[in-house]
């Protein structure tokens, strides 16, 4: 089984070549990214790059502040759109595509009915996001199938819950929230009754920190009544949503990062991804998960292929590059999910986090290099490059609504100025080397087997009182398939270290590689360079690795 290689990308931004741009800009100031943009040349770039999928974040049309009217589409009130393009999580229709990201707005579906083909001929399976827990507070949606009635269409407005009731009510109470609900209208903004808030927030009145602009979806559990949970029948919105799965499934799409999926019972899941994939068996389900006491239930009873690993390796590479944690702490990780490895899926980026190379994080993209090591080579699980990373991009800069916080904003017409240069072939050397790293490493994840599908051994215990290994900046283990055999190597410090590296006959008896006297040829397959060298339990390894580096070491038995 091919390792998955997700590059997640923004198309609102990854195209826009704008530099121009004016913090808080509207489209027509700023620009914005179109789906046309994804050339096949580009996709071809992205597959050379070493991805199998491709990530678009913010396809489904979402609140915005942009006037859509002539085209038939509902105006959304700037009071509850966060940001001048808004943010793509609030979504207003899920049936529909963004019309920002449509060259011609008439045809946005086509246009990503076009791209979609792109894609899959490209050689690169097509991911997109699946919202279930919120949607915008103007849902509304214009696109959906005939028959298919909207979300709250039915509901019964007089009672907070009701298991066939799309939304909760706050009953006789209008919305209040606590920022400016005229936002330059004429008109403020009135909701009565007022719906709960996304992010689980049930007072009539949330500011600005809370969800204010999403509405929190009823899956069948009166929050009201002691968390009790009415599936039968079965609730409406299950229904509902298991129609937009398969209608995106019928699109073309291979695979659905499902947000926030742990605020959604478990019970859906575990009925409406075996309902999907009785049709559409190869597609896959990505979990956004932030809970490890959860993460079993989510797998074997949700039924999910795979979760985001964030609350455990992303936290602990992001401390080791901050020099808040040690490498031994790696260690650990892999030990608290002690056999789920495959499922979870591993990344130092993505739209939530903030950018290695940006001063809230690293302040240095080369940083990054051997904590991607580790994410893309320690288990089986899925990886995630998200757009820039590869470039060493450092996203300080102020857009609008998002302020400077060291994360690409997702709020605003913006522009990603490493992207626009790695576009307009103007990369410095600095960001070439960069992207010629990540290149070999992940096309390394695709190509060998003992990544994709091999045994792994830690070498953290062997090395603990160790003078030529230093546990807490290094970190070394092997992968193995059938003959083939990698050990990886990789330096946290901001110097080159010569180490040696104690190996134990216990991994020697594990991984079955046969201890003799003669020398074994190996190739570190990130640099080409080759060498010799005897392996045994009663001498050290030596390898050299540069300052913020690693090394992949392949030899055959």
């Amino acid at each position: 089984m091919d390792k998955i290689i997700i590059y997640q990308v923004l198309p609102r931004l990854f195209g826009n070549l704008n530099k121009k741009l004016v913090e808080n800009g509207d489209m027509a100031q700023n620009g914005c990214g179109k789906l046309d943009d994804f050339t096949d040349e580009r996709l071809r770039d992205i597959k050379e790059l070493g991805a199998t999928h491709i990530w678009y974040t913010g396809v489904i049309e979402h609140a915005t502040q942009t006037n859509y009217e002539k085209f038939g589409i509902r105006k959304d009130h700037p009071a509850v759109v966060k940001g001048k393009a808004g943010s793509p999580y609030a979504i207003k229709d899920y049936y529909d595509i963004d019309p920002d990201l449509a060259t011609k707005v008439e045809n946005r579906k086509k246009e990503f009915a076009n791209l979609v083909k792109r894609t899959h001929k490209a050689g690169l399976k097509v991911i997109m996001d699946f919202v279930p827990n919120h949607v915008a507070r103007q849902y509304f949606s214009d696109a959906k199938p005939k028959g298919v009635r909207d979300l709250g269409e039915d509901d019964v407005k007089e009672v907070f819950f009701s298991n066939q009731n799309n939304f909760y009510y706050l009953v006789d109470q209008p919305f209040a929230g606590h920022m400016d609900l005229y936002a330059g209208e004429k008109e403020p903004y009135t909701e009565m009754p007022c719906k709960v808030t996304g992010n689980d927030f049930f007072s009539n009145n949330p500011g600005i920190y809370e969800w204010y602009e999403t509405v929190k979806l009823n899956y069948g559990i009166d929050y009201r009544n002691g968390h009790s949970r009415d599936f039968l029948p079965r609730p409406n919105t299950w229904l509902k949503m298991c129609d937009i799965l398969l209608y995106w499934c019928g699109m073309g799409i291979d695979g659905f990062r499902c947000d926030m999926a742990e605020m959604v019972p478990v019970e859906f899941w575990n009925w409406v991804i075996p309902t999907v994939k009785e049709k559409y068996p190869e597609v896959i389900f990505i979990a956004e998960t932030y809970d490890p006491a959860q993460y079993r239930g989510f797998i074997y009873d949700g039924k999910f292929d795979y979760l985001y690993d964030k609350v455990g390796l992303y936290d602990t590479l992001r401390g080791i590059m901050c020099n808040e944690n040690s490498c031994h702490s790696i260690t650990g990780c892999w030990q608290k999910l002690s056999g789920i490895e495959p499922n979870m899926l591993n990344f130092l980026e993505n739209h939530d986090e903030q950018r290695i190379a940006s001063d809230f994080f690293a302040a240095d993209a080369l940083k990054g290099r051997p904590a991607m090591a580790v994410s893309a080579c320690i288990n089986k699980g899925p990886v995630m490059l998200y757009f820039g990373q590869e470039l060493g991009e450092k996203a300080m800069d102020k857009a609008g609504f998002s302020g400077m916080d060291g994360r690409t904003t997702i709020f605003d017409y913006w522009a990603v100025p490493t992207v626009q240069r790695w576009l307009n072939g103007k990369l410095t050397k600095e960001e070439r080397n960069l992207r010629a790293y990540y290149a070999s490493l992940l096309n390394i994840c695709r190509n060998e087997k003992a990544i994709s599908e091999g045994s792994f051994f830690d070498l953290t215990y062997a090395n603990f009182n160790n003078p030529d290994y230093n546990t807490n900046k290094q970190y070394a283990f092997f992968r193995k398939h059938e003959n083939e055999c990698l050990l990886i190597v990789v330096n946290f410090e901001n110097n080159a270290v010569k180490l040696k590296i104690n190996i134990p006959q216990h991994a020697f008896d594990v991984l079955q590689i046969p201890e003799d006297d003669k020398l074994v040829t190996f190739t570190d397959l990130l640099s080409g360079k080759r060498f010799k060298q005897k392996m045994s339990c009663n001498s050290p390894f030596s390898v050299d690795v540069e300052q913020n580096d690693s090394v992949v070491l392949k030899f055959v038995l």
